[in-house]
């Protein structure tokens, strides 16, 4: 089992419009160059983690799932405003970058982040670690 969460193709249906997406990147993130490429992480059970792979900088979107859903189990500006408090005091933290509250850019409200590589601790410490 990989200790870190490794993307995969993005799931049908659940494509994220590059030609929107990258001119509000820019708008937003400075030093953005370049056409993302994007790839989906296949875990979650809550929203949508996509990892967008600029030339030299890597960025994660998370969006609620398509669909009905009750909106204070995917408030974007919820987790947003925590991943900023948390990452002025706690620089393993990713920098949260940009909130968009406009639905009709893709469909939902979304935030992009860094990306942080390392282990996320899920319901079990992984037995690879060796805690005990």
């Amino acid at each position: 089992m990989a200790l870190t969460d490794q993307t995969s193709h993005i799931r049908e249906g659940e494509q994220l419009p590059v030609d929107v997406i990258d001119p509000y990147l820019k708008a937003h993130i400075p030093g953005l160059e370049g056409m993302p490429r994007i790839s989906q992480f296949p875990g979650g059970a809550s929203n949508l983690t996509y990892l967008l792979e600029y030339p030299g900088r890597e960025l994660v979107l998370r969006r609620p799932p398509f669909g009905q859903k009750a909106r204070s189990a995917h408030d974007m500006g919820r987790e947003y405003r925590i991943l900023n408090q948390l990452n002025a005091g706690f620089p393993y933290c990713p920098k949260a970058y940009a909130h968009c509250t406009d639905e009709n850019l893709i469909g939902a409200e979304f935030y992009v982040m860094e990306r942080v590589k390392g282990i996320i601790l899920r319901e079990d410490m992984p037995a690879e670690l060796g805690f005990t």
